[in-house]
């Protein structure tokens, strides 16, 4: 039997938005069902319907007499997976309708393959004038406008006021690759030429870290020497993390919330001569990518299954001289790479993390040694989560020492904010790092 993408597509969507799972761990199972470029066009339209949600909802509102409900809730998303291909994809109007009607035989409903291509014929005889917001009777609201959900613009708006729109619309694109190169093998120059040898284009080089973004994604296995451990993937917010933790020759150093060890072996390769490195993380399933990381690059780390909330369940005594604190957080920086986020995420989420931002800050902190040094990230654009909350730690702790990050010291820490495309310079992910010294204790 052929498998139908766009029934697949309406799944993973349907578990998404409905029963509120992830995307990471719903569209591999979907991909393992399929072979090629298939399973990139599955990705393209389950990320799609997911970025443009609210607009499609507002595309097929008026199109239905009543809403499909019940055991028929996934046809509406087959719906939304139809439009998405019209409007935003160049597979030919004629075949994304058709196939996506032929979708009802795999999702086991024959009988709604009329009311799905009514509904798909009739959007792309109006799709001229629905798409068109000056046709509206009255302007479309924020969220259907931006794509995101209501409480999430606030938010933007309150934070940065001044460009909350340019936020909105660069979680809406498609993330530039970024590769960071191993430079124990290779220095960045040298890593260029074997891209040019290899045909493979970059736009930027990034000044501080090094990381380079390619002109357009490409399959890992063409990346020269990626097998054996020349080049990895990461972002490039993501790779100013070694960079600032700034690890020393036998330093001892700890990375809480590791998974899936980027960092990690980044900080390795980053100086190679540390006396140790252990990588915790709460979720043994995710552990295994580390490991794989570390095997594919040929470095070793102690990993271990652990809670950075409660390090007596696994620390071992040890003060640490570097720690790599990656706080569970909302995500927010990194909607265009996970664009479930805007949907799984909500208001009240928010209030939590913080209290165990707060948490595991506290009792890390406890395991740095008096003149140490803990580098802060998440990957969230809230303030709550990333400069008030460092705000208030250092106000509570009075061995906690903030050192600056910026030319303009009078910021706690550095916000970096996802920014559209411009010319040749591709936008990082949204970003947040602050670093703190443990002062030495003063005797009395």
């Amino acid at each position: 039997m052929n498998i139908n993408i766009r029934a697949l597509a309406a799944k993973c969507t349907y578990a998404v938005i409905d029963q509120g799972r992830s995307l990471a761990d719903e569209l591999p199972k979907q991909q393992d069902r399929l072979e090629g470029k298939d399973k990139g066009l599955l990705q393209e339209i389950c990320y799609g319907v997911l970025r443009y949600l609210p607009e499609l909802e507002n595309d097929v509102r008026g199109l239905m007499k009543k809403p499909l409900t019940g055991k028929q809730r996934v046809f509406h998303f087959l719906i939304l997976v139809g439009v998405y291909q019209i409007k935003y994809t160049r597979i030919p109007d004629h075949a994304a309708v058709s196939e996506t009607v032929a979708a009802t035989n795999q999702l086991k409903n024959k009988h709604l393959k009329g009311l799905i291509n009514g509904v798909l014929r009739n959007f792309q005889r109006n799709a001229e004038s629905a798409n068109n917001e000056q046709t509206n009777k009255k302007p479309l609201a924020d969220a259907i406008k931006y794509n995101h959900p209501g409480w999430f613009i606030k938010k933007i708006q309150a934070a940065y006021p001044e460009h909350w729109q340019t936020i909105l619309l660069a979680n809406q694109e498609k993330p530039p690759m970024w590769l960071r190169v191993n430079q124990q093998h290779h220095q960045i120059d040298e890593y260029k030429k074997l891209l040019d040898d290899a045909q493979i284009e970059y736009s930027y080089i990034e000044p501080l870290s090094g990381a380079i973004a390619l002109s357009n994604a490409v399959d890992v296995n063409k990346l020269p020497g990626f097998q054996e451990g020349w080049v990895s993937i990461q972002d490039g917010a993501a790779q100013q993390a070694a960079r600032l933790l700034d690890a020393q020759e036998g330093d001892v150093v700890l990375d809480c919330c590791a998974a899936p060890g980027g960092k990690t072996c980044h900080i390795l390769e980053f100086t190679p001569n540390l006396n140790s490195v252990t990588a915790i993380d709460i979720e043994e399933s995710r552990l295994v990518r580390v490991k794989e990381n570390l095997q594919r690059l040929n470095l070793n780390a102690d990993v271990i299954t652990g809670d950075a909330a409660k390090p007596e369940t696994w620390w071992n005594n040890q003060l640490f001289d570097r720690i790599l604190l990656d706080a569970p957080c909302s995500g927010t920086g990194v909607i265009r790479r996970h664009p479930d986020i805007k949907w799984l995420r909500k208001a009240s989420d928010i209030d939590n993390l913080k209290v165990l931002q707060q948490q595991i800050l506290k009792n890390i902190w406890s395991l740095l040694k008096p003149g140490g040094t803990l580098l802060y990230a998440t990957c969230s654009i809230l303030p709550e989560e990333n400069s008030e909350q460092i705000r208030d730690f250092i106000a509570k702790q009075e061995d906690a020492q903030l050192i600056s990050l910026q030319e303009d010291d009078t910021n706690i820490g550095w916000q970096l904010l996802p920014h559209p495309k411009m010319q040749n310079n591709p936008s990082m992910d949204g970003f947040y790092y602050a670093k703190l010294r443990k002062q030495e204790q003063q005797i009395k």
